[in-house]
């Protein structure tokens, strides 16, 4: 039975709060590694302003229509996991055929959506080895997290410190502490310089994509299956365990034409949210379940006030010294990396292929002009049917 609500009524200051600390949670705290991932691809000072913006105007708009027309709160966001990839695929390939990789993937999330025995099939790939990908993908930025020691003790040791108390004291908010601390820290040293002026207001630059097997192969397909496994996967969990039990098409395939639209642009996947979404869904957020959806309309609308002034925010982090910004990245990879890993190590008899395709994939390792976490895919997929087929002949 559809819900339904009227919507005379005022939400309450509770939905407006909810809505307010998941967009700033979910855009302040993965922002530098957003920032990151684009300028590694080639990407100039406009056109990851862009990205940032077309992002932005994705979960607004999407995530509001889904909201409205299903009423339940659909919280969207970035693909977290998915810009941790591009960064590790960073100076492989130019800003047009990432591009060009965007749109491959998004296609990927289309079909997947209209194609009945895709969708079937997509619920059984292994989350162990998803889930090593993922780790061997994000392992990397937690390790030069700490090698940045050696040429930023002090702003790397005030970060940890920060991280480490508000994970314990106030775990919501801890990458929020983070950023406030890092910037806290580099004003003070007068570290903030470069990149002054511009627009004050958000940009769309569109850009010819360039397709490239190589770079479909080893960007597109992995970032889509980052981003079904490790964000909409979880986000249609959370929806389910806050009461609403929404067929998984609609959600994805919205989500996958809002990324192809936008691709151009410089989104590189617009998806439903897990953590963000846990604050906005349930009962502390409304306590009326069937009138719940205004909370992500209102989460669309914070996220369309951040797309109208992305560009300033995008400058900003752009003018951080680049061990600041991997600092930042790696601390807001640490909580990733800890659920991947646990994740991957669920399933006892699935450890072997999980720690082929970590190994492979954190290792770094480029094949034929295709990078290492398909191999680390195509490693742990090899290792299960191996398995797989032994079992059935015993």
């Amino acid at each position: 039975m559809p819900l339904r609500s009227s919507i005379s009524a005022a939400p309450p200051l509770a939905a407006w709060t909810s809505a307010f600390i998941a967009a700033l949670v979910g855009f302040g705290g993965t922002v530098p590694l957003i920032v990151q991932a684009m300028r590694g691809l080639g990407a100039d000072a406009g056109q990851v302003g862009s990205a940032v913006t077309a992002l932005c105007l994705g979960i607004a708009v999407c995530g509001g229509l889904l909201s409205l027309r299903l009423r339940i709160p659909v919280v969207l966001a970035w693909s977290t996991p998915g810009a941790a990839l591009l960064v590790a695929s960073a100076g492989a390939v130019s800003w047009p055929v990432a591009i060009g990789a965007f749109l491959a993937a998004a296609a990927m999330m289309c079909v997947l959506a209209v194609v009945p025995v895709l969708e079937r099939a997509a619920q059984r790939i292994p989350a162990s080895v998803a889930s090593a990908m993922l780790a061997g993908v994000l392992l990397p930025f937690c390790l030069q997290l700490f090698r940045t020691l050696e040429s930023d003790a002090l702003l790397v040791c005030v970060l940890l410190v920060v991280f480490v108390i508000a994970r314990q004291r106030l775990p919501l908010y801890a990458l929020l502490l983070v950023l406030g601390a890092g910037i806290a820290v580099l004003l003070l040293r007068g570290d903030l310089a470069g990149h002054h002026g511009g627009s004050l207001l958000g940009s769309l630059r569109p850009v010819a994509p360039r397709f490239d097997w190589r770079a479909v192969t080893s960007i597109g397909v992995p970032l889509f299956l980052v981003t079904l496994v490790s964000q909409n996967l979880p986000g249609l969990v959370v929806l389910r365990s806050a009461g609403y039990a929404p067929a998984p098409r609609p959600l994805l395939l919205s989500t996958g034409l809002a990324t192809l639209l936008l691709a151009p642009f410089g989104a590189h996947g617009v998806n439903l949210a897990a953590i963000t979404a846990a604050i906005c869904t349930g009962s502390d957020a409304h306590p009326d379940a069937a009138g719940r959806w205004v909370v992500g309309v209102i989460y669309a609308g914070f996220y369309l006030l951040l797309a109208l002034f992305s560009t300033p925010l995008v400058l900003f982090f752009l003018a951080m010294p680049s061990s600041a910004i991997a600092a930042l990245t790696g601390i807001a990879l640490i909580a990733p990396l800890s659920g991947a890993v646990e994740q991957m190590l669920v399933e006892k008899s699935e450890r072997d292929a999980a720690i082929l395709t970590f190994a492979a994939t954190a290792s770094g390792v480029s094949l034929l002009g295709v990078g290492s976490a398909f191999w680390g895919l195509l490693a742990g997929f090899a290792a299960l049917a191996a398995k797989w087929a032994f079992a059935r002949r015993n």
